[in-house]
């Protein structure tokens, strides 16, 4: 009787779970929106506008280029500078024509040139306001776990620390690129050694408008866990650090919020957060996004440190292994060797006297194979080009 009731309970709750189907709200963003990505600085670099459609909500966020807009800038001495559209849906400054200018306005114009759906979008004025120097980049290790001393792990926290001795920028925002050096574990020449580079996905931003001085002291900017292969050789990153106004400051930190959340019924959709663009011939049209004009500051630090307990990311490599040059069916193009050498076996036996006694027995030669190309060769990961910067801590 017990197991025939067991057998209706799991029925039920197998009839339950095949009627969980997904739910998406209905919202009005069915239309593809302006999306727009832009940051100009008074460095003398390349500035990219981005621009994209928004997907509607519940598919799958990949790239949707604007392509074809005409994008220009012009500041507030009536200066316009044209871009240029180096890839699908970015568009970039000269820099030999244009680099922004603290204390001066900058406005962002976009033309979509979409036939019988053309539209005219325009910026808020934007004044490029100065940014106080980084005052140090530094990092501590962090204890993961400890087990009596046995098998410590142990992570990084990376801090920053800034001020503004003239009270001037109240809301600030930081990006950062990483930068490391990795190797295989195997005798695999010669795409052993590579590096990564990975921006920032994270937003972090701080407001001190509420603060006597302006001083910000052991901002956490990034941890690196024990599971990644960062920390194994060399790792460096590049911080930069922006100034806002107050509209922008509440621009990030609504988009903070937003991608912080776990995605429930109510929370905030992105039609919700206020860009600073606007569609000149539909101002009902919403805009995504947010113009940017800022000063920057940077600095770089480079770690290179023992840590404990961290993740071993080729240990399940080994697939197989040749002896004597056994062949093995199949093996064509998807294996590759990791490792190659020759085996020196030995044994003992009992010799004259009674005594034991080492015998060498032939050597055997050996294969090891994988059928996973990145333990073969670092360049699925990453590049062999080393960095520009990467021996200047030097």
């Amino acid at each position: 009787m017990k197991s025939i009731q067991k057998i209706k309970l799991i029925s039920l709750l197998l009839f339950l779970n095949s009627c969980v189907t997904q739910f998406i709200p209905k919202v009005n963003e069915g239309k593809e929106l302006l999306v727009v990505e832009g940051l100009i600085t008074d460095q003398p670099d390349t500035n990219t506008i981005k621009l994209s459609k928004s997907l509607p909500l519940g598919k799958r966020s990949v790239a949707n280029p604007f392509k074809g807009c005409t994008v220009t800038i012009s500041d507030d001495l009536g200066d316009i500078f044209s871009l240029t559209e180096a890839k699908a849906g970015s568009y970039i400054t000269d820099p030999a024509n244009f680099q922004g200018v603290i204390g001066r306005s900058y406005t962002l114009h976009i033309i979509t040139n979409v036939a019988n759906n053309n539209h005219t979008y325009e910026s808020s004025p934007v004044e490029l306001k100065p940014v106080p120097p980084i005052d140090s980049v530094y990092y501590e290790k962090v204890t993961i776990q400890e087990n009596n001393g046995i098998s410590t792990q142990e992570g990084c926290q990376i801090y920053l620390n800034t001020h503004d001795p003239i009270n001037q920028t109240k809301f600030y925002r930081w990006e950062y690129s990483e930068t490391w050096e990795f190797h295989l574990p195997y005798n695999i020449v010669p795409n052993k050694q590579c590096w990564i580079s990975s921006n920032s996905d994270v937003i972090n931003i701080k407001n001190t408008s509420i603060l006597e001085a302006v001083r910000i002291d052991r901002y956490p900017l990034i941890f690196i866990s024990n599971q990644t292969d960062r920390l194994n050789v060399k790792y460096s990153v590049l911080v930069n650090q922006y100034s806002m106004n107050e509209d922008e400051y509440q621009y990030w930190e609504k988009l903070q919020n937003m991608s912080e959340q776990v995605g429930g019924l109510y929370d905030m959709i992105p039609s919700s957060i206020p860009s600073n663009i606007f569609c000149i011939d539909d101002p009902n049209e919403k805009v995504l996004g947010y113009f940017s004009v800022s000063a920057r500051s940077s600095k770089r630090i480079f770690i290179k440190d023992l840590f404990s307990g961290l993740i071993d990311l080729y240990n399940n490599c080994f697939s197989d292994s040749i002896f004597n040059g056994d062949f093995i069916p199949n093996l064509n193009i998807s294996s590759w060797i990791i490792e190659a050498g020759l085996i020196h076996p030995t044994t003992w036996i009992i010799g004259p006297g009674g005594l034991l006694q080492q015998i060498f027995l032939p050597p055997i030669s050996y294969e090891i194979i994988t059928r996973n190309p990145g333990c073969a060769d670092c360049t699925v990961r990453g590049t062999k080009t080393e960095p520009y910067f990467w021996n200047s801590d030097k």
